[in-house]
């Protein structure tokens, strides 16, 4: 990751959300992205020019926009008509992302558009945000990375969010996951916590259903 002082940055065309530059590179805000935040508050994973992504939740182009910066090609799977305009956009002037409209709950559906990718990162506002990673993992190489960014009053309300949290890295482990960090995201994103796993070999949902 490239960092001027201690100053998070990728190198790219700017002007994308109105993000700073920083000697001639964007300055990557860990109170606007949450992968960002990752970076400050815990290890989270090298980008290298080689990987190819696969980004679930990618709404207006944010935090994609800077993964491209870094990767070889990012998957950028978006459900909302809104958001995916502005994806639209933050692609055309990068050639490396391809939108795709589709609801991450069901892969199956953008299949034929994905290859096997090194990096699956999720960023969805579901109850069933465990079982979605799981079902996506299909896509991801054997000794690949998750990230899942746990949104947690999105799963259960009722639930305190450090329930919620220990709750989805069992259901994670339980799918064959090895988990590497769980971090929270504090002070960038209340409620939000990082999970960053390892898919050691095939890896298969047990027992969860996507909500409809």
């Amino acid at each position: 990751m490239i960092r001027i002082g201690d100053v998070l940055v990728s190198r790219g065309e700017g002007g994308v959300y109105g993000e700073r530059t920083l000697a001639g590179a964007r300055v990557w805000d860990p109170y606007r992205s949450k992968l960002a935040a990752l970076y400050y508050v815990g290890t989270g994973v090298e980008l290298t020019p080689e990987m190819r992504v696969l980004y679930l939740g990618a709404a207006n182009g944010t935090t994609v926009s800077h993964v491209a910066d870094y990767t070889e090609v990012v998957y950028s799977v978006e459900f909302a008509p809104h958001p995916m305009q502005d994806l639209l956009e933050v692609a055309r002037r990068r050639r490396n992302i391809v939108p795709i409209m589709a609801d991450a709950c069901r892969p199956e559906l953008y299949a034929p558009l994905v290859e096997a990718v090194d990096l699956l990162y999720q960023d969805v506002a579901q109850p069933d945000q465990a079982d979605i990673a799981i079902r996506n993992c299909v896509f991801l190489k054997n000794g690949g990375t998750l990230v899942l960014m746990l949104k947690t009053r999105s799963v259960d309300v009722r639930k305190e969010p450090g329930e919620v949290f220990q709750d989805t890295v069992a259901a994670l482990e339980a799918a064959g996951l090895q988990i590497r960090e769980q971090v929270w995201l504090v002070p960038y994103h209340q409620d939000h916590a990082a999970i960053v796993c390892t898919k050691p070999g095939p890896v298969y949902l047990k027992g969860g259903t996507c909500n409809e």
